[in-house]
């Protein structure tokens, strides 16, 4: 459960998409904390600005953490977001090792503030070809 610092830092991430929007961008805003509560870095969705459907701030944030901290700090990090993060966002703060994830708005509470805003399901079809897929992965990992 969110505590009260923790609703001061999600605060600054809604403040940060509010602004997004004045701007013209998407009004998603995202922020990473140390332990102590200290903002690192700040930012906000702009994937129509920049022509970029990846620049979504929690992932901008993830891969800044990946560049910028040691995987001991990044454990020790919380991101603060405006929206729950999407499928794409959650695998790169996985991969980046950031500690905790705040965020003040599920995803299914923004479908119900925006319609329609559901992500379609694309059809996967695999595995296949495991003996030929296999040779440059171990070939890589195995050096």
């Amino acid at each position: 459960m969110p505590t009260p610092a923790d609703q001061t830092l999600l605060r600054r991430a809604i403040a940060i998409a509010a602004h997004a929007v004045t701007l013209g961008d998407a009004p998603y805003g995202s922020l990473l904390a140390s332990a102590d509560g200290t903002i690192l870095v700040e930012d906000h969705n702009t994937v129509r600005r920049d022509d970029d459907i990846t620049a979504h701030p929690e992932l901008k944030l993830a891969r800044w953490a990946a560049r910028e901290l040691s995987p001991e700090v990044a454990a020790t990090t919380t991101m603060y977001t405006s929206c729950q993060p999407c499928g794409m966002c959650g695998g790169a703060i996985v991969r980046s090792g950031l500690g905790r994830v705040v965020y003040a708005l599920g995803t299914d509470q923004l479908i119900g503030l925006n319609p329609g805003s559901e992500w379609p399901v694309v059809p996967q079809d695999g595995p296949a070809l495991f003996q030929e897929a296999r040779v440059p992965i171990e070939a890589y990992y195995q050096r």
